[in-house]
């Protein structure tokens, strides 16, 4: 019984460590930003693959909305092919590091 207890322990420890959110931290994303300044960074930028449209500005969006469409591109949920190349290339990490550097933008 004691060995089931000590299990059981074992589990919900490592559940808690596994669902830990991640942080992001702006300082460390200055050397992940070079593949999105190309773009983000260009005040009117317009993109021509794979069709013309106006690349938006991230800088000064929430944390949370820049967290949730990298995801969303990595997934697959949003279609563009560029994004979603660059949304798998990142960690969970990465993401939440670019989330936070971009959000503290003005």
């Amino acid at each position: 019984m004691k060995k089931l207890f000590a299990l059981l322990a074992l589990a919900s420890v490592a559940q808690v460590a596994v669902s830990a959110e991640v942080v992001g931290n702006a300082k460390a994303a200055e050397n992940k930003v070079a593949m999105c300044i190309g773009c983000h960074a260009i005040p009117g930028y317009k993109a021509t693959f794979p069709e013309v449209y106006q690349v938006p500005m991230i800088g000064g969006q929430s944390a949370k909305y820049i967290e949730n469409a990298l995801k969303a591109y990595r997934k697959g949920d949003r279609k563009h092919p560029s994004m979603r190349g660059i949304a798998g290339s990142l960690s969970d990490q990465d993401i939440a590091d670019l989330a936070a550097y971009y959000a503290q933008q003005k």
